[in-house]
């Protein structure tokens, strides 16, 4: 037969396993599962209940034995009632009563409860509280173990806590790694491959789980030598902990060999990352694609060209015609000096407007926004007139007008429409070397009316038809590299034609020709 020594001594053996397992145990919902059995098997318990606090200071249930899921929410609304009453002024017999009440509300054979505040460093982290259905009295022996108990079922919920938060800070910087639009790959102190994102795995073609475990250089392939190359300036002590200035930030960039054999336009920077001790740990590596980038460095370097190129030409004929009239050893006779200023001031005219361009580019793009005056227009009179300026500046080609009958007039900003208007059929000339018929037309629909022009020139090939549009874009063939333009003029149409409240938009056939439709609102 057992003494009461000998159970005293089984109960806190039983006990002090039970805790050891428990303080061993990071997982909170197993940290809470182990920590209230042991709690009802030791007070002989029929109930069990676990509530924590969170960062509100609201106490909520996370752990139970004997209590069925439609009872939380009342148990959750008796907690909160519980521990308001306690903040306010500690009563037992308060305390007691609300125990009781949360007692039968579970079961009415419920008659005892032990409620075990779980406290760590001062800080309440929760409450246990057992129900059973008998009453007894505890001794003071009983009372110490349970207290004893209680702080190491703090601690275990404590460490649980903690690990649980470190964990979900953990699988949130993985989601963003992962999620990340820029690849990132992390390497260790040798430079081999721990970490690799989705964002890598599109610019790279290299599956993450075929890239962990290599080596850098076995991934990161540049179709040509990079200078800094990172292996070359960890040897030369890049990533070398100062005393007291951290080392920067490694800066590489140049075309990557992707695994399917294309190449891609990257830039990378590395970031040492070291121990408290100074010693390198890891190399946090972030690559963007510079594609783009570079793509629109080589669009404005063209346009600089282009652009000084455009420019250069009026101002050179303005010099000239201007250099030559001021010539005091030659008379020059009414013609000759009225010819010499028509070109000045067309020349001048060509500049203001190619300046214009400029300027009306640079506030869309900054205010987004471009002013009109907006009044009634009719665009078949605007087409007609244009088509006669235009007519006086080809020989070979031939423009023929096609509107209906009672045209309508449509609200629009006419000096803008004619500028539109005036693009596309130089456009048409342009880009119809061998001439041929340039045809404006319109079209009356239920809510909009409808401009085009349509020529019989070389046409825009599918890949450039979505792309005329673009700031500074041209077309890449032997005609555009011979014809003048700065690439704003479609840019320019598109804009104001989106400005009224309308669309521009091409149809073409490499070789036969395109047609240009733009679309206004009625009213």
């Amino acid at each position: 037969m057992l003494t009461l020594l000998d159970f005293r001594v089984r109960q806190r053996d039983f006990l002090l396993e039970i805790a050891r397992a428990i303080t061993e145990q990071l997982d909170l919902s197993e940290v809470l599962r182990r920590v209230l059995n042991a709690s009802v098997v030791m007070l002989a318990g029929q109930v069990g209940v676990i509530a924590l606090r969170d960062a509100s200071g609201t106490y909520r249930v996370r752990a139970t034995i004997g209590v069925q899921a439609a009872q939380l929410p009342i148990l959750n609304a008796q907690f909160r009632e519980l521990i308001t009453s306690l903040n306010e002024a500690f009563d037992y017999e308060v305390m007691n009563a609300k125990l009781e009440e949360m007692a039968r509300s579970l079961d009415e054979r419920l008659r005892q409860s032990y409620a075990l505040p779980l406290i760590f460093a001062e800080e309440p982290l929760g409450m246990l509280v057992i129900f059973r259905s008998y009453r007894g009295s505890a001794t003071p022996d009983d009372v110490q173990v349970l207290q004893s108990f209680a702080d190491q079922a703090a601690i275990a919920v404590h460490n649980a806590q903690l690990y649980e938060r470190i964990d979900q800070e953990r699988r949130r910087l993985a989601a963003i790694l992962q999620q990340s639009a820029d690849g990132v790959m992390i390497l260790d102190a040798n430079l081999n491959i721990t970490s690799f994102n989705r964002a890598l795995e599109r610019m790279t073609g290299w599956r993450a789980d075929d890239a962990i475990g290599k080596i850098q250089d076995d991934v990161i392939v540049w179709t040509r030598p990079v200078q800094p190359d990172l292996g070359a300036a960890l040897e030369n002590g890049w990533a070398s902990k100062g005393e007291t200035i951290p080392p920067e930030t490694l800066y590489v960039e140049g075309d990557l060999q992707r695994l399917d054999g294309l190449t891609q336009s990257v830039a990378i920077l590395y970031a040492p990352l070291f121990t408290s001790s100074g010693l390198l740990t890891n190399i946090i590596a972030n690559m963007r694609d510079i594609t783009n980038f570079r793509q629109a460095e080589k669009m404005q370097n063209m346009f600089i060209s282009t652009v000084s190129h455009e420019l250069k030409t009026p101002v050179a004929l303005i010099k000239g015609h201007a250099a030559t009239l001021r010539r005091d050893d030659v008379v020059f006779n009414d013609d000759f000096v009225r010819d010499y200023a028509g070109v000045i001031e067309e020349e001048s005219d060509r500049l203001t407007g190619l300046i214009d361009n400029l300027l009306t580019a640079s506030r869309i793009q900054t205010d987004h926004t471009l002013p009109l005056s907006i009044g009634d227009v009719q665009l078949d009179q605007l087409a007609a007139r244009a088509v006669e300026r235009f007519n006086t500046q080809t020989t070979t080609h031939r423009f023929k007008l096609r509107f209906p009958k009672h045209f309508p007039v449509v609200p629009g900003d006419g000096v803008r429409l004619r500028q539109v208007i005036d693009n596309l059929l130089s456009n048409a000339i342009k880009y119809s070397p061998d001439g041929g018929v340039i045809e404006v037309g319109g079209e009356i629909e239920r809510d909009h009316v409808r401009l085009y022009v349509r020529d019989q020139g070389i046409g825009i090939k599918d890949a450039d038809q979505n792309r005329v549009f673009e700031r500074f874009y041209r077309v890449e063939d032997k005609l555009s590299r011979r014809t003048q333009g700065t690439g704003l003029g479609l840019y320019l149409a598109r804009a104001i034609i989106e400005a009224h409240g309308g669309a521009l938009s091409v149809e073409s056939n490499l070789g036969y020709g395109s047609t240009f439709s733009l679309s206004l609102p009625r009213s």
